[in-house]
């Protein structure tokens, strides 16, 4: 016999979690089902974690930037206590108990298990059945996909679950891929001293990103003595006497540990997706502009491809929730959407790059401003590298994407980030006062030479 309830929310990821409270809170009855921790990847595995290893990285590296700018300084990396924060601050030894007790607290009612649609507004978990009166929310995420390289399967290879889980670091690291895991674990790691080698198929780091940024963190990698082979493709791998051994066609490249940061693939599977007419083998679950996927259905999050952010998925659970309450709201928009890579320097990003702007043949014109050709870049000195990129389109006069590398490069973003969403004139940005000396004022020296620029440039 199917239990009634008004929601089954079947994943409690940020967007999730948040969804469900929201709803029970409206005085829905809400069933919250999870197989894994409440909260999902970013509390435990990625978001909090990770850049919680970050700060600590980015202040070994301002120790050592204090010789001749301000006296002497000698630093000497201890992992011990950046373990000890993710462990008891950041994750309560990967337990979930704070966040179960405050989704609950909300009146959700948190089901342990793998949820699996079994029918129209009908989820199973592990034999419990629900009939969901208004409807399905799916929120399963992502998990790390490795590719198929020869030899990988069944070696210790780490994820980035491993990596944040790691109590000491290696004295040598492997990284396959130059994304944004791969690009911040690597620099994290080298800072406490891993040798450290990136290895990416593609061309450059950071290929979803603009070029100008992907050079500016390769030079900075190497002026730190990472390693970056880009434009070669891993072939095989081997692991022996606590060894890994990275082919790479005719050469190789040993580390004691591999961390695998290739992508990561929709939680789908297993799912039960084609009792409501969607396909779980697809790459995703496409939306519109409600979060609606089906009839009586809703996806939000990593599944729905429209950025595998935690901000994101949040700003989706509050449009998903409206329209199940039958409220009034906008629909999504994703003209703006900002990313983040947690390097130093910092790489901010918001709407299209110049090369996914003339993908969809739009005229544009761009410019590149310099942190250190900036007042305040020059005063900060060292660890100063960082440029200001603008993406306009000509016809409309706005900025369509824009970048902000360098300290605090994700702080700058939110100027431009509005700027993107609310379609701001770059006449108007033009005569706006920039407050002297910030870094966010090497923003007025790229927009004065969009300006200069002619149409098409």
């Amino acid at each position: 016999m199917a239990e009634e309830v008004d929601v089954v929310v079947i994943g409690l990821g940020p967007g999730g979690e948040d969804a469900a409270g929201r709803l029970a809170e409206a005085g829905l009855s809400v069933v919250a089902v999870e197989s894994r921790l409440v909260g999902g990847e970013c509390p435990y595995y990625a978001c909090v974690p990770t850049k919680m290893m970050v700060r600590a990285a980015g202040l070994l590296a301002e120790g050592g930037r204090i010789p001749g700018m301000a006296g002497e300084a000698s630093v000497r990396p201890d992992w011990a206590p950046v373990a000890a924060r993710i462990r008891d601050e950041a994750t309560g030894d990967w337990d979930d108990k704070a966040a179960a007790d405050r989704l609950t607290g909300k009146g959700a009612r948190l089901v342990r298990g793998h949820g699996r649609v079994t029918g129209p507004r009908e989820v199973t978990v592990d034999g419990q059945v629900f009939q969901a009166r208004r409807g399905i929310v799916l929120n399963t995420g992502t998990s790390p996909a490795a590719p198929p390289v020869d030899g990988l399967a069944g070696t210790p290879y780490w994820t980035n679950r491993e990596a944040v889980q790691a109590t000491e670091p290696p004295a040598s690291l492997l990284v396959l891929g130059g994304g944004v895991v791969g690009v911040e674990m690597a620099q994290v790691f080298s800072r406490f001293g891993s040798r450290v080698t990136i290895v990416e198929h593609g061309d450059r780091l950071l290929a979803n990103e603009e070029p100008e940024s992907s050079a500016l963190l390769r030079d900075v990698f190497e002026r730190e003595g990472i390693g970056v082979r880009t434009g070669v493709a891993a072939t095989g791998v081997a692991y022996e006497n606590g060894e890994f051994t990275l082919r790479l066609g005719d050469e190789a490249v040993v580390g004691d540990r591999l961390l695998v940061a290739t992508g990561r693939r929709s939680n789908l599977k297993g799912l039960g997706l084609d009792a409501v007419g969607l396909d779980e083998n697809a790459r995703g679950v496409s939306v519109d502009g409600h979060m609606r996927a089906a009839e009586g259905v809703w996806a939000i999050g990593d599944i729905t491809g429209m950025g595998a952010f935690t901000h994101v998925s949040m700003y989706q659970a509050a449009i998903a929730v409206r329209d199940i309450l039958g409220e009034e709201g906008p629909p999504a928009v994703y003209r703006a959407v900002p990313r983040v890579t947690f390097t130093d320097p910092e790489i901010g990003s918001v709407g299209l790059t110049e090369a996914q702007a003339r993908e969809q043949n739009l005229p544009v014109r761009t410019s590149v401003s310099p942190i250190p050709g900036s007042t305040r870049g020059w005063i900060h000195k060292t660890g100063n590298d960082g440029l200001i990129k603008l993406v306009e389109n000509t016809e409309w006069g706005t900025l369509v994407g824009a970048t902000a590398a360098g300290p605090s490069g994700g702080e700058v973003l939110g100027f431009l980030a509005v700027a993107v969403h609310t379609e701001t004139p770059t006449a108007s940005l033009r005569e706006m006062i920039y407050a002297y000396p910030t870094f966010h004022r090497a923003i007025e020296p790229a927009l004065t030479a969009l300006a200069e620029k002619t149409s098409g440039a």
